[in-house]
């Protein structure tokens, strides 16, 4: 992904989940080397997925928007076109780029937590790193307590929904397919440290 990373963190991810159907949904709705914005603009013009409110659906596409715009063209092809767990693996990535404190996350908590055969995952792990990261951030550190709580019941939808994490909070191992693992490395092989496990798979797959 050639796109550069905002080194500040947007801290915005406190609605809704993994948006695996929404989000194919979007993507077909995109064109390559289209503008992102149009595509949120013609997404709600279509009513491009169904929801009760119309200002759900705003917040929704925008947030959808703003994960997918981090994933390349070819990215993007295999998540229109590709199995469930290829789209929960793309979009569990595209969250990574987009939020810098979600993939600070998965490499130094889960990934170094799997590693090092500690599966065992808690709220008081999402506590513990976003202090750290406060000590030194004055934006996280003024985040109120009740954003931190849907900010980290968020995150831990997201995981769950894709299958980072079981129901019950244990750190999954991922298996990624040939493909999306071929496209991560081919990108940058460091993502693959977004998935617990997953850089022992391009030792296996050679």
């Amino acid at each position: 992904m050639s796109k550069a990373k905002d080194n500040s963190y947007l801290m915005s991810f406190g609605t809704g989940g993994l948006y695996v159907n929404e989000s194919v949904a979007v993507a077909r709705l995109h064109r390559r080397g289209a503008d992102w914005d149009v595509t949120a603009a013609f997404a709600r013009e279509a009513g491009a997925f169904q929801v009760r409110k119309a200002s759900s659906a705003q917040r929704s596409i925008r947030e959808i928007v703003n994960r997918l715009r981090w994933l390349s063209d070819e990215e993007l092809e295999v998540l229109v076109e590709g199995e469930r767990s290829e789209r929960a693996a793309l979009l569990w990535l595209a969250a990574c780029r987009a939020y810098r404190f979600i993939g600070e996350f998965a490499v130094e908590v889960l990934n170094e937590r799997f590693l090092s055969l500690r599966p065992d995952l808690t709220y008081d792990d999402f506590d513990t790193l976003l202090a750290s990261k406060a000590e030194w951030s004055p934006k996280l550190a003024s985040l109120s307590s009740t954003t931190q709580a849907k900010l980290r019941a968020v995150l831990f939808r997201l995981m769950r929904e894709a299958e980072i994490v079981s129901p019950d909070d244990r750190i999954l191992g991922s298996i990624l397919s040939r493909r999306v693992l071929a496209l991560i490395h081919a990108g940058n092989p460091d993502e693959l440290r977004f998935f617990p496990g997953a850089e022992r798979q391009m030792g296996e797959d050679q």
